[in-house]
């Protein structure tokens, strides 16, 4: 049968099987929409006029314009406030800090426990414990008890070495090292979902890769990552969300406490919620443009441009 003769019928079964597909994906999605469409837009909205007015709680909620504009709050938040842009500040640094670390580190763990080792079922229930008992008042009690930094680390050693930076580079650095453990415990996850994926990777490729000579890192650098390359822009944006909104964030405290506070209330707790948003999103976006895999189109353009610049 000629191409000619194939493509009607293959476009017509094409289409039909993606209509059912999208159909059968917005079916099972449908439950989060209706959920978010109800719960948390509303909420959302909500809470941005609250950022642009003066809220007063007297039978019920009513609005207030601000006597300074409707940006008041948020100018406030770092003109006024002197804890939340530094703190602001440490959580940017540290994110930047943390994000790598646990993706390597969930990579690394991920990678031995898809070889064949013994008890292999067994680490990964290791791994994946602090999963389910890693909660808000458990990570703060570990704290507490000082289990959450590596024993070999020397804070002396470690304070010698980072003196002279500025506070707002020296702390996050601090934290990074002094809460290293619970820092690694939060890795769970991303190792199931890198697990998940280079088991799907076919074995017929790195015994081609072996027969031809190719060493364990060129392997590696040649054949695992580009396979896992979209499970690390995943794992980094779930890294970067769970961070954000951890049980022992302390701008998320600082909200919390500033919510109650009669000087401040829930308009400024709401300004600097919003403006924490603002930032979360923008690393988000940041990661996404960074890891984000290039298109067909792309690598083909690129591919052509190195052709001719050969010739």
């Amino acid at each position: 049968m000629s191409k000619k003769q194939r493509n009607p019928h293959d476009k017509r079964r094409l289409t039909k099987r993606m209509v059912r597909e999208w159909g059968w994906g917005y079916l099972f999605v449908a439950p989060w929409i209706v959920g978010v469409s109800i719960f948390f837009l509303r909420s959302m909205v909500q809470s941005l006029q609250f950022a642009f007015n003066r809220v007063e709680l007297s039978n019920g909620v009513i609005l207030h314009p601000l006597e300074n504009g409707i940006f008041e709050n948020f100018v406030k938040v770092f003109t006024t406030d002197v804890n939340f842009p530094m703190i602001l500040a440490n959580f940017g640094i540290g994110l930047v800090l943390q994000l790598p670390v646990i993706i390597s580190f969930s990579l690394i763990i991920a990678l031995l426990l898809n070889s064949k080792i013994r008890c292999r079922g067994l680490f990964r229930l290791i791994f994946f414990l602090p999963v389910i008992i890693a909660t808000g008042p458990v990570m703060n009690q570990l704290s507490a008890q000082g289990v959450s930094s590596v024993p070999m680390v020397s804070q002396n050693a470690l304070l010698g070495v980072l003196q002279g930076l500025p506070e707002f580079i020296y702390e996050p650095i601090n934290n990074l090292f002094s809460s290293l453990i619970m820092i690694l415990w939060n890795s769970g996850i991303q190792i199931l979902i890198f697990l998940a994926g280079l088991q799907k990777v076919p074995r017929a490729m790195y015994e081609a890769a072996k027969i031809d000579g190719a060493s364990a890192w060129e392997t590696f650098w040649k054949i695992t990552l580009p396979s896992v390359k979209s499970l690390i822009l995943l794992n980094s944006i779930y890294t970067v969300v769970t961070l954000a909104t951890g049980g022992s964030n302390e701008i998320i405290e600082l909200i919390y406490t500033a919510t109650y506070t009669a000087t401040q209330g829930y308009s400024y707790a709401m300004a600097m919620s919003w403006i924490y948003t603002a930032v979360v999103a923008v690393i988000l976006i940041i990661v996404f443009l960074l890891l984000k895999e290039k298109s067909d189109r792309k690598v083909v353009y690129e591919q052509k441009r190195v052709v001719m610049k050969g010739v």
